[in-house]
């Protein structure tokens, strides 16, 4: 099997167990809940296929769904921030992009920084947008996707920093 194959699998069953016993238990003043899942999304291969990271994130959100008895949320907001991702990479990383030359661990801290702040807050958004299904509760959405937004934000840059090596 291949090194890349090992590593996501690995990375998908310690993210999903992660979140399940840890994270869904953190919540601050009823607004900040971490979901650092997203993170497989994000640090899924550039040139790998496609369809294989949809269907990935699909069972990436079904399985915290059915820890959590969310109905499909996790699964909808994955989903679709997968599907979205090709062209946030491109805006963001442009001609490098084109060539798979982009690995967001070894990118530039504010390239990295913008891509993953835009996938966490677009992930958060359709998620509490989900949850909520009510227009009228858009300040409570707005503000819960803030607040979960930047301290999933944190914990996502603080694991990217940790956990990535730099090969010389």
């Amino acid at each position: 099997m291949s090194n890349s194959i090992i590593r996501n699998t690995l990375r998908f069953i310690v993210l999903v167990l992660a979140q399940i016993t840890l994270f869904n238990n953190i919540e601050f003043l009823g607004y900040i809940n971490p979901y650092p899942y997203i993170l497989f999304i994000l640090l899924f291969p550039i040139g790998d296929n496609r369809a294989l990271l949809l269907f990935s994130s699909f069972l990436l959100g079904l399985s915290i769904d059915m820890f959590t008895n969310s109905g499909g949320m996790h699964a909808a907001a994955s989903v679709t921030v997968a599907y979205i991702r090709p062209w946030i990479l491109q805006s963001i990383f442009g001609i490098a992009y084109e060539y798979n030359a982009v690995k967001i661990s070894t990118a530039a801290y504010g390239e990295r920084l913008l891509f993953i702040s835009i996938m966490i807050f677009a992930h958060h958004l359709i998620l509490f947008s989900l949850e909520s299904f009510n227009f009228s509760d858009i300040i409570y959405i707005l503000k819960k996707t803030l607040f979960s937004g930047v301290f999933t934000l944190t914990l996502c840059m603080l694991f990217i920093t940790l956990f990535s090596f730099r090969r010389k």
